[in-house]
């Protein structure tokens, strides 16, 4: 031991401690390492050491025996339908269990359409037979030309015919028990500019918070001279921009509430929503630089004012 560890001391330059460290080290990863083998060398089982007497086995082979009786039956799906060679007509929603099975059917197949009979009712129509599931439908085709039903599905709604197919009076108009149909409310386009929260709400899409919303706007800006003006305000989904414009107008005679370029003040302007604070600030400074505007016009002269704002404001502004 102490010429390994003077090994290793010599060729790695552990100190004393270092290597009893290393030591210890390496012996604990050999264990952890042997440890799995060591584990299952202990714990495998003796061959000899289980119990195989004869009371076992027969108590194993009975409970197998249980088992196997409870296992449910074959389903079926590999049963032959033995359908009978000369065929009657039938009508399915008459026969019993016993009949189904006399028809060729197996009892699972039997017991599934009185199921289906008992649950959803009486069969009214061939075709329906067919949607059993799990019949086949060879078996069906074979079956359909001696069924007693219509072809085709019997029409639930019609007024002239009963549900035996007996003839029925068609109902009077003038009875009270017939009430009169429901008129169709169909919704009149208006005025956007007139219109209040009430009339805004009768639009599909509209509620309070959204036709407040547009009022606001509307009223801010003096009032809409576009139908396109709709989509500038916030949180109106696309189907609502396109039933307000479906559903409301602007007249063409439309008065506008205007903003005088002359008289306002900064704080006035500012309030429109084309009009920001600078803009606002720079119209005023402007007048007070060169004196009234001659025209509308005139405000084209302000460097922060371009094209788009210009054509925006317009209409809202007069001298």
């Amino acid at each position: 031991m102490r010429k390994l560890k003077y090994w290793i001391r010599r060729n790695f330059g552990f100190s004393q401690g270092e290597v009893n460290g290393f030591l210890v080290l390496l012996g604990a990863m050999v264990l952890l390492t042997a440890a799995p083998l060591l584990f299952k060398w202990v714990t495998k089982p003796n061959p000899t050491s289980i119990d195989s007497s004869p009371s076992d086995k027969q108590l194993l082979d009975s409970l197998v025996a249980q088992l196997e009786a409870k296992q449910p039956e074959p389903t079926g799906r590999g049963q032959v339908y033995q359908l009978p060679v000369a065929l009657q007509p039938f009508n399915p929603n008459h026969l019993s269990e016993e009949q189904w099975q006399e028809l060729g059917m197996p009892k699972y197949m039997a017991q599934r359409i009185l199921n289906f009979r008992n649950k959803v009712g009486d069969f009214t129509y061939k075709a329906q037979l067919g949607t059993i599931y799990g019949l086949p439908d060879s078996v069906f085709q074979k079956l359909y030309p001696y069924i007693q039903l219509p072809e085709t599905k019997p029409d639930r709604y019609s007024r002239n015919q009963g549900i035996a197919g007996s003839p029925r009076t068609a109902p009077n108009p003038n009875w009270t028990s017939n009430p009169r149909p429901r008129e169709q409310f169909i919704l009149a386009p208006f005025n956007i500019n007139s219109a209040d929260t009430t009339a805004l709400k009768q639009i599909r899409g509209i509620g309070s918070k959204l036709s407040a919303r547009i009022v606001k706007y509307r009223d801010g800006l003096g009032g809409f001279h576009s139908m396109a003006q709709v989509q500038e305000v916030f949180g109106l989904p696309p189907a609502v921009v396109d039933s307000l414009q479906k559903y409301t107008f602007v007249p063409k005679a439309n008065p506008l509430q205007q903003l005088s370029l002359n008289q306002a003040n900064a704080d006035q302007l500012k309030a429109h929503p084309y009009i920001s604070s600078n803009v606002a600030r720079a119209i005023v400074a402007y007048r007070e630089q060169h004196g009234a505007f001659t025209s509308v016009e005139d405000i084209k002269r302000i460097k922060i004012i371009d094209q788009e704002i210009y054509q925006k404001v317009k209409p809202y502004l007069i001298l």
